[in-house]
């Protein structure tokens, strides 16, 4: 249990989400189509939650990947299947919202 909490509250987020987003990390919002079609931060691509283990082989040789979703619960539970299957350069933005707001700060 205490490994989830880690994963989805790690104590320095803030400063790797800004640091990964100025080494122009990719972003994927883990949310449903629908959702990502209401709004997502600038380039972000849509792998939804559910179908990220089946298409990890696009994500191959990526390398500073942002994973985030509406609350970021979701993106907690991408970042854990990414490092799980290789990825270790993985950052839990949090929301979408937050992302957004980030990317449009400092890219």
């Amino acid at each position: 249990m205490f490994g989830i909490l880690k994963a989805m509250f790690p104590a320095n987020k803030q400063d790797d989400l800004i640091s990964y987003i100025k080494k122009g990390a990719l972003l994927i919002d883990v949310r449903s189509v629908q959702e990502f079609n209401s709004g997502s931060a600038k380039d972000a691509i849509n792998i939804p939650l559910d179908q990220l283990s089946k298409q990890l082989g696009q994500l191959k040789g990526k390398e500073n990947i942002i994973v985030f979703c509406r609350s970021g619960a979701r993106s907690a539970q991408a970042k854990m299947i990414l490092n799980k299957n290789g990825f270790e350069s993985v950052v839990n933005g949090g929301s979408w919202q937050k992302v957004k707001s980030v990317k449009e700060s400092y890219s």
